[in-house]
């Protein structure tokens, strides 16, 4: 009796356990059977190494190439003020205007002068021609003609030292008319009408906007690899804004407490403002970096990531890590490997866990 049970025992265990593996069976049957979507009308291309530059990147400030301090020349008591700050002036522009009472008589007495000297040398002139005529009839001595020659040169010396008191005049004069040296804009009046104007004290700062450049602290390790001519990269906020440069000046020494040096750089550019903030970036080194189309990488939310397909056409949303634009294309840093297939055209169509279908 103890036999049969036992052989009951194993027997009912044995169903048992081929019901259960038949059912386990049907289920992984099922998994297998689970349809996945079919994505087509994607366009798929292999993650490759391609060269690129290597940045390093820095701060640095927009400055105007050439900002002056206009100031007056003479001086004077301010009776006019032709500009505020924020015009746009031309070269040559009157920007101010300094009292010019007592210039203005001197050079109207420089003028009485003038025309003075300039009778004396005609009737000089006259009186020569005279003595010369008479000379050569033998009516007067060698002396006499000696002496009307000199006062003929006396007079044309009068003449011409009248001239020059003249001409100073008018430049002092000239001096009272405050004028811009170049175009640009007036950033800064440091002058009212009624102030007193003194030499070399300004009253305008005007600002050159022909052209600017971005002044970059850089690391002493580049002191050799940045040199004048290489092209950089400046993004200037607000607005971040890309616009291209070119090294214009390098400064050798070394700042003790920053270990950088002074780097320059020229940029042709409307619609800066001196003294905004700009991210630079120079290059410095060529080496192979993964990069892939823009089109490829798709947001969703806060990640980054893009969608790969594998051996078996199985599409597979993989998050990434990217680095640096350049042109139509972005630098990928982790993530995906070189040589695996990824879609860069139609990544909308594109469903995790998908499959990819190509037109036959």
């Amino acid at each position: 009796m103890k036999r049969r049970g036992a052989a009951a025992f194993l027997l009912a265990a044995a169903v048992f356990i081929g019901l259960f593996a038949g059912c386990r069976g049907n289920e992984s049957g099922k998994e297998k059977a689970v349809p996945r979507q079919q994505v087509s009308g994607v366009a798929v291309e292999v993650a490759a190494l391609s060269p690129a530059d290597v940045y390093i990147e820095t701060s640095g400030t927009v400055k105007a190439r050439t900002v002056s301090m206009i100031a007056s020349r003479m001086m004077g008591v301010i009776t006019a003020l032709k500009v505020q700050e924020g015009d746009r002036v031309q070269a040559g522009q009157v920007l101010a205007m300094v009292d010019d009472s007592d210039v203005v008589q001197k050079v109207k007495a420089a003028e009485k002068g003038v025309e003075a000297a300039a009778q004396q040398k005609s009737l000089a002139d006259i009186t020569y021609q005279r003595y010369k005529g008479l000379h050569d009839d033998r009516a007067l001595t060698g002396q006499e003609l000696d002496q009307a020659e000199t006062q003929k040169k006396v007079a044309e010396m009068e003449y011409e030292r009248a001239r020059a008191m003249l001409r100073e005049a008018q430049v002092y004069q000239g001096f009272t008319r405050i004028v811009a040296p170049f175009s640009g804009i007036i950033t800064e009046k440091k002058a009212d009408v009624g102030g007193m104007a003194v030499p070399g004290m300004p009253l305008f700062t005007l600002e050159d906007t022909s052209g600017y450049r971005v002044e970059a602290n850089v690391d002493e390790r580049y002191g050799g690899i940045v040199k004048r001519g290489t092209q950089a990269m400046i993004t200037i906020d607000p607005g971040s804004r890309e616009l291209s440069g070119t090294v214009s000046d390098v400064i050798p020494s070394v700042d003790p407490s920053t270990r950088t040096f002074l780097v320059k750089i020229a940029i042709s550019a409307s619609g800066v403002r001196n003294g905004s903030y700009g991210k630079v970036s120079i290059p410095v080194a060529k080496e192979d970096i993964l990069l892939v189309n823009k089109k490829a990488v798709v947001q969703r939310g806060q990640l980054t990531g893009l969608y790969t397909v594998d051996s078996s056409s199985v599409i597979t949303y993989r998050l990434v890590r990217i680095g640096r634009t350049y042109g139509d294309r972005v630098e990928i840093l982790s993530g995906i490997n070189p040589g695996e297939k990824i879609i860069v055209n139609g990544a909308e169509k594109a469903v995790d866990g998908g499959i990819l279908v190509t037109a036959k």
